[in-house]
């Protein structure tokens, strides 16, 4: 089981990004799949999480509107689209996947698989 991440870099205030997961060893549609973020010297961050069967996500509060999560069960893949970037959205991000059984949306678990991270500085 793997978790691959990709797309960050560094953006301007106001610019956008999109992040890429790309998971290998298991079907994304069976997993609980999120994306966290964390800044230096900051808690972890649950950014977005979707229930395996894809009839619920979560957005925290600090993304709704901006972010936008996406799952692509054919390319078993994970995508981010990050909108009207802010500089406190800098962060290193991960994806991150727990298999059915082990709900990890809204805080409810701890995920069972991680991915390196990709680095999101937004900064002018």
């Amino acid at each position: 089981v793997q978790l691959v991440e990709s797309g960050g870099g560094l953006v301007q205030p106001g610019g956008s990004l999109r992040l890429s997961c790309v998971a290998s060893g298991f079907t994304v549609s069976n997993y609980y799949m999120a994306w966290f973020r964390q800044a230096p010297g900051k808690a972890r961050e649950e950014v977005t999480c979707i229930i395996w069967h894809g009839g619920y996500s979560y957005y925290a509060d600090s993304v709704k509107g901006r972010f936008i999560m996406s799952r692509d069960n054919a390319k078993n893949t994970l995508d981010l689209q990050m909108n009207s970037l802010k500089p406190e959205d800098t962060a290193m991000y991960y994806c991150a996947a727990s298999p059915r059984g082990s709900d990890i949306c809204a805080g409810r678990g701890e995920p069972r698989t991680w991915g390196q991270g990709t680095q999101v500085t937004v900064s002018s």
